[in-house]
Parts: structure tokens; sequence; C-alpha cells
């Protein structure tokens, strides 16, 4: 059974830091693009960054210099480091797995809220 499951959101003052981790399961992640895409109550989730998997990173322009991607094959896991949050980074976060031969795969979602 596939699962991706994304954990470490919260509340977070401007400026303050948060590190999303997505747990994934049921695939060879390994062979997959990770990507984490966010969405704000009233509109449409966007990309926010991905990392192949070769290692090789992409990011929204939104969030350069402030988010850095990163996987642990060996656990499996996908994280997202977030620095200097501003209230507009407010907004569920979900991880997606990416395949141009396998399925694509979303997770549940975890909430970031950025407020003081």
């Amino acid at each position: 059974q596939v699962q991706l499951v994304e954990s470490g959101g919260g509340l977070v003052q401007p400026g303050g830091s948060l590190k999303l981790s997505c747990a994934a399961s049921g695939f060879t992640f390994s062979s997959y693009a990770m990507n984490w895409y966010r969405q704000a109550p009233g509109k449409q989730r966007e990309y926010v960054a991905s990392i192949t998997s070769d290692g090789t990173t992409n990011y929204a322009d939104s969030v350069k210099g402030r988010f850095t991607i990163s996987r642990d094959n060996a656990k499996r896991t996908v994280y997202l480091h977030m620095n200097s949050l501003k209230p507009e980074d407010t907004a569920a976060y979900f991880c997606f797995a990416h395949s141009s031969i396998w399925n694509d795969y979303w997770g549940q979602g975890t909430q970031v809220t950025v407020s003081s």
C-alpha cells in the first residue's frame, strides 16, 4: 500500500523556521522525483520545490533562497526546510511523488500557519 505521510507543520511566527518531512512507503522511492506543493485557502495548489532521483533541486521563485528541499533515500523521506517564513507562506503543504513511468502519488498534507 502506497503512503506519503507529511509531518512537521504547525504555527510559527514570521521570520521563523519549520522543517517538514514526508515519509514514503509502498513504492520505489529512490526512483521518484519528490515534490512539495502548497494550497492556501481559496487558492489553487501551487508548486513549491522538487528534487529529482539524482538530487537535482528546483524551487518556485517565491521560496528561492528561503526553502531547501532534500531527500534521504535510506529513510525514504523527503524534507522541506523553511526559513524566514512569511504570512503568505501559510498553507497546507503536500508531498507529491512523480514518475514518468509509474503512477504518481499525493500525501494528505500538513498545515503551516505563519502568524504573530
